[in-house]
């Protein structure tokens, strides 16, 4: 009965699409309940570019980090990032309707755990990638997905007619925004990485592709006997003094930019890359490993940190970061047995793989 009850909405629908008035005549009580919350659910799927542009514009304006130290009104926020005042109200109410920060009496608002996140010193920081992923660059490409999904390619080149990586390169303030939400990201998945693989058993590893060096300054500060070698593009890694100096580790790591289809630094004894693989597609993907196969001793160990793709109809979050990296690189995500085959590929066994968090998985690999 329900079934039939779902059909008869949907071409009522079709023929409606204007006049909700005709649910509330369903018989089934279950369905009615069924088909308006559909209907409500899939209007804020729709709906979705909204609320990350509304977040996005919060975190450039600084909005959780002035409230970092309690409630304020909407008119002190606007002074304090310099805001539209009756403007700025009416996006932080909207935000508060989804959770992001809390209204009280008198147009005061204060953050939820969710707006936690965006201060920028979180230990679980998205206020970085709030701030990238609202850019115009980017908001633009996925406005050509259907072009990627019709032909495989990136949607980016397509609509810029280079690479992102080539774009960022020539755009120092685009370039930097990406490197704050990289090195945001790696702070706030130091810990779970640490947790789920033990790197004290190595005396030395690189950080391949390792932007400004978050990553490798967590795991040199808590193995006060390692070094540690960070390696990505001259333009990434020129200022990573700066977090190797915080964390107080700048004199056990060596900084060299380069490119790793070409050659990567010998010497070390596990060569890690976090989210590097899946910015790639399978040839060159494999042609990373290859490099990194050459520069590796029989002994040594390859730790990929990558988001892997869950079973049908779980895991929403790897799976729209699979359309992010086809739109943006004409890239994409991965299960483990894909992993596995491009380590096989490449010169590598895989060893097996463990949870980091909520979102990535930490595979180690050996050669063969």
């Amino acid at each position: 009965m329900c079934t039939a009850i779902l059909t008869e909405i949907i071409h009522l629908r079709e023929r409606r699409p204007h006049d909700e008035s005709f649910i509330v005549r369903i018989p089934e009580e279950g369905c009615r309940t069924m088909i308006t919350n559909a209907f409500s659910d899939l209007t804020r799927l729709i709906n979705g570019y909204q609320l990350t542009q509304a977040i996005h514009v919060a975190s450039r304006l600084g909005i959780a980090d002035h409230l970092g130290h309690g409630p304020l009104s909407s008119n002190e926020l606007a002074r304090l990032s310099g805001s539209h005042p009756r403007t700025l109200y009416r996006l932080l109410r909207a935000l508060a309707s989804a959770g992001v920060f809390h209204e009280a009496e008198n147009k005061t608002f204060s953050l939820t755990p969710i707006g936690e996140c965006l201060r920028s010193d979180s230990p679980t920081p998205l206020d970085g990638w709030a701030a990238y992923v609202g850019r115009p660059y980017a908001w633009q490409a996925w406005g050509h997905l259907e072009h990627s999904v019709r032909t495989g390619e990136s949607a980016f080149r397509h609509l810029h007619g280079e690479s992102v990586w080539e774009y960022r390169s020539t755009r120092a303030d685009e370039n930097a925004i990406f490197n704050r939400a990289m090195t945001a990201n790696s702070r706030g998945a130091i810990e779970a990485t640490m947790a789920a693989y033990d790197f004290s058993r190595f005396r030395h590893v690189a950080d391949i592709g390792g932007g400004q060096g978050q990553l490798l300054a967590g795991i040199l500060a808590a193995n006060k006997g390692m070094r540690g070698t960070l390696f990505d593009q001259p333009h990434v890694v020129g200022k990573a003094d700066g977090v190797l100096s915080q964390h107080g580790v700048a004199d056990r790591c060596e900084i060299v930019g380069g490119s790793f289809f070409e050659t990567i630094p010998e010497g070390a004894d596990a060569y890690v890359m976090r989210a590097i693989i899946h910015d790639w597609d399978d040839k060159e993907a494999i042609s990373i490993l290859e490099t990194c196969r050459r520069a590796m001793t029989a002994d040594a160990r390859l730790v990929l940190v990558e988001r892997v793709v869950e079973p049908p109809n779980e895991g929403p979050i790897s799976k729209f970061s699979d359309l992010n990296m086809l739109v943006m690189l004409g890239a994409l995500e991965r299960s483990y047995e894909e992993y596995s085959g491009l380590c096989r590929t490449a010169g590598f066994e895989m060893r097996g793989t463990t949870r980091a968090g909520s979102h990535f998985q930490v595979i180690e690999a050996v050669p063969t």
